[in-house]
């Protein structure tokens, strides 16, 4: 029977599972390498090697109520897309909530998780950790949990560009850059257009000469506001949206890159991309396009090769006087401490069940939470994650946890072959998922999935809500194992924390709409519900029920 279960890393993804560990009533033990709780969220102002590294100025890409914990709200008046600082503060707040601290052991490296002679009776590991150079401790336990995240191995493939041995200037990959401080006045290029590339290539250009961005694929371009003012994640993302986009996937999919064509002109910008939009992970910054307008940053294609302090490009187009370059080209994922059975590969990904247990144990009693990739906030999948392992673990779920190892082997090969097809997925983007329909098969395990039907019958206004607004977290904790009492006033005044830190000038209201416009957008709500209810539930006899009704003692 599992009772000690070890956690590895005190991150995000470790922090959530010590917490679903407490919650299911097991022991669990925290190893962290550093000193200190939030993992990547941690700045350090010199990078430390075998660990993520932010820069100085990295602002969450998730809005704060999107990438809340599922029963722990961000506070009302942080702001909607967090400062690094206003992340590691809301981790500290949720450590000091649910007691975590007590349970982890920091500044003690785990060197290897091994299966003990008697693991096919006991499931149990031994786990050895370093304090010290050479001071060495084993430890037993149960179970174990590794959520040591996967941004520590810096990927810099100097082999891809000839020349740069002889290069004139100076190289570094993005997991060293902190600050353009001592870039002043210099000719950068950057090389990478993903989230980090884009940012730094905007920092860079504020005090460089000229910022050259190069890019072998382009990428779509979002902000992190949309229409209104509002956060991006928060529109156009709730549970009728995203079915009926899957409804109609490809038409969808073009109507959005139109929308957003329409906003940038991704051809004229030099982004456009060849994939679609949902295919790979967006590029989420709302001031290169400002950026490129003004020259501060200009777009390049791939680089071929460098010459003493000249960059050619692929098109013959060539940079001289190149000062810096900065490779934002990604990491390699490493779990160096797990057996190496256990780190086989299914394409570019590991081996996982649903992206968490390994195939191949007798006793399914180790598990990685956090290893996952989705156009969504990593915190709430790491946590439904922590909460179906730390069910399994304990044998809540019975002989249906999880199926047999072919059964587990072949639906890997299935999910992998469909990931390949849906995702533009490398070797340095191993894997993505689609993040709802992903969050909902680990809630239908759990038991926790919102039973939207039974929502509307029960209590109409929260039903509206969990149906027609945005998707937040909150929802896995209406009912179920876990469920928590504040979940229904949590969403129900998810706007107003929206809100709240705007509040600092006060400004003349924008006119309430009338009655009639009142009604006509409640009918309109009530036809939307309705659509749902008859595309997902036609053979129902919920279906029956005068939905239009329901949603006009809503208000």
């Amino acid at each position: 029977m599992v009772q000690r279960v070890a956690v590895v890393g005190a991150g995000p993804s470790g922090l959530t599972s010590i917490k679903a560990c407490l919650d299911e009533g097991l022991d669990p033990t925290c190893f962290e390498s550093s000193n200190d709780i939030g993992g990547l969220w941690r700045f350090k102002e010199q990078p430390e090697p075998g660990r993520a590294n932010i820069y100085h100025s990295v602002v969450l890409n998730s809005s704060k109520e999107m990438m809340s914990f599922s029963d722990f709200p961000s506070p009302a008046d942080f702001p909607n897309n967090m400062h690094h600082s206003e992340v590691l503060l809301y981790l500290r707040l949720y450590t000091q909530a649910f007691k975590l601290l007590p349970h982890i052991h920091f500044q003690k490296t785990v060197v290897s998780v091994r299966q003990r002679p008697d693991f096919p009776v006991t499931g149990q590991w031994e786990i050895e950790t370093e304090e010290k150079p050479g001071q060495r401790e084993t430890h037993v336990f149960d179970a174990v949990i590794v959520g040591s995240g996967h941004f520590t191995k810096p990927h810099l493939p100097l082999h891809d560009f000839p020349g740069i041995e002889r290069f004139d200037g100076k190289y570094f990959h993005s997991w060293e850059y902190r600050n353009a401080d001592s870039l002043q006045g210099k000719r950068v290029v950057v090389i990478g257009i993903g989230n980090s590339g884009g940012d730094i290539a905007v920092d860079i250009s504020r005090v460089a000469e000229k910022v050259y961005l190069s890019s072998r694929s382009g990428a779509w371009l979002v902000g992190r506001v949309a229409e209104g003012g509002l956060p991006c994640d928060l529109v156009g993302t709730s549970r009728f949206d995203l079915a009926l986009a899957g409804l109609l996937p490809t038409w969808s999919a073009k109507a959005f890159e139109t929308k957003l064509n329409r906003a940038l002109n991704h051809s004229l910008y030099g982004l456009q991309p060849q994939h679609g939009f949902f295919a790979q992970i967006p590029l989420v910054n709302d001031e290169l396009p400002g950026r490129i307008i003004s020259g501060r940053v200009q777009m390049r294609p791939n680089v071929k090769e460098f010459c003493d302090s000249s960059v050619v490009f692929v098109d013959g187009s060539i940079i001289d006087k190149v000062d810096v370059v900065v490779f934002a080209t990604g990491y390699h994922y490493s779990f160096p401490f797990l057996p190496r059975d256990l780190q086989a590969k299914s394409g570019h990904r590991l081996r996982l069940y649903r992206h968490v247990f390994p195939p191949g144990m007798s006793r399914p009693t180790l598990a990685v939470v956090g290893f996952i990739h989705a156009l969504g906030a990593i915190n709430p999948l790491a946590e439904m994650q922590a909460r179906w392992v730390t069910r399994v673990f304990k044998g809540t779920l019975g002989s249906s946890a999880l199926p047999t190892q072919d059964t587990m082997l072949q639906s890997i090969e299935k999910e992998t072959a469909t990931m390949h097809q849906s995702f533009a997925v490398s070797e340095r983007n191993p894997l993505q998922v689609a993040y709802l329909p992903y969050m909902d098969s680990l809630a239908e395990q759990i038991g926790v999935r919102p039973n939207i039907l039974w929502l509307l019958l029960k209590d109409v206004r929260l039903g509206l809500q969990v149906l027609l607004g945005p998707c937040t977290p909150y929802q896995f904790r209406l009912s179920g194992p876990g469920q928590w009492v504040g979940a229904r006033e949590t969403i129900l005044t998810q706007w107003e924390r929206v809100a709240q830190p705007f509040k600092t000038r006060v400004s003349p209201p924008v006119p309430e709409p009338s009655p009639d416009h009142k009604m006509g957008l409640m009918m309109a709500l009530s036809g939307v519900a309705a659509l749902f209810c008859f595309c997902l539930h036609a053979k129902s006899s919920f279906c029956s029920v005068p939905l239009p009704l329901l949603a006009w003692r809503a208000l």
